[in-house]
């Protein structure tokens, strides 16, 4: 006899209320995948050649001069640094990037016409950035296995710090995207705040080996603490404190996916 047959009707008025909840938040991200994936030239590809020139330019010319950790190459420990720096780049990206381009063309109508609900979009689309920016950051590492050897200490902090840094870029993304009324103001964004935080956060060097006032500096930069709590993943050191890395992390995550989600639940710049 089918299962179905033994299972009550609250039950399956429970079941079909979480699959039609699901259901929505699920196409949407699956789109949202498609759309990445389909320029997977410029979003994936495009972010490990990059990676292999930082590689090659700090790696092999300064790898044999600098020595930040002890028993670890200069080499292996810029990895983690440019595995996280493509993740936050490519989470902000994809969010902006998807919103900016439905505001100019007009799709955005069938989104805001669709019964999703602010909750529902918010969800969808920083699960896909967070998706993108995670998928890149292995590519990163698999390529980065073909000649080094990088230590995987704490596999849990790396996935911790990977998916908050992620979410939060995503979020802040979607804040970008909404902002935005064309292309130019998004490409601004990321070109005057994004690119200058995320290369200013630990990426190449140890903040430790900064003067004091950049030292200072560096410190208020919470794209640090995420690039700072992610390496301690691989080699169980860091310039701070891995738990004040999380804090600092995970309130930034919540601030921008906060503000983002307020900005879609009031339609800002999406329903003029």
């Amino acid at each position: 006899m089918p299962e179905i047959l033994h299972s009550t009707p609250a039950t399956v008025a429970s079941g079909n209320r979480i699959q039609g909840s699901l259901t929505p938040t699920w196409t949407l991200f699956y789109k949202e995948t498609l759309r990445f994936g389909k320029v997977w030239l410029q979003t994936i590809a495009a972010p490990l050649i990059t990676t292999i020139l930082y590689l090659v330019v700090f790696g092999h010319a300064l790898g044999s001069h600098i020595t930040v950790y002890p028993g670890v190459s200069y080499t292996a420990f810029i990895v983690p640094g440019l595995m996280m720096m493509s993740v936050l780049q490519n989470a902000f990206a994809n969010s902006s990037s998807s919103l900016i381009q439905s505001k100019v063309t007009g799709n955005i109508v069938f989104v805001l016409l669709s019964p999703l609900t602010p909750t529902e979009i918010f969800t969808a689309m920083v699960a896909a950035s967070v998706f993108r920016g995670i998928l890149v950051g292995l590519a990163i590492f698999a390529l980065a296995l073909l000649y080094l050897h990088i230590p995987v200490l704490h596999p849990f902090w790396i996935l911790v710090f990977a998916i908050l840094g992620a979410s939060g870029m995503g979020s802040l993304g979607l804040i970008a995207g909404l902002w935005a009324e064309k292309f130019d103001q998004i490409a601004g964004f990321q070109n005057f705040v994004i690119m200058p935080l995320t290369f200013l956060a630990g990426v190449f060097y140890s903040v430790q080996s900064l003067p004091g006032i950049w030292r200072q500096i560096s410190l208020i930069n919470p794209f640090f603490y995420i690039i700072d709590g992610f390496r301690y993943g691989f080699f169980a050191d860091s310039d701070v404190s891995v738990w004040a890395s999380l804090g600092v992390s995970l309130a930034f995550a919540l601030i921008t996916g906060f503000f983002a989600w307020r900005l879609l639940d009031r339609g800002y710049k999406l329903r003029q």
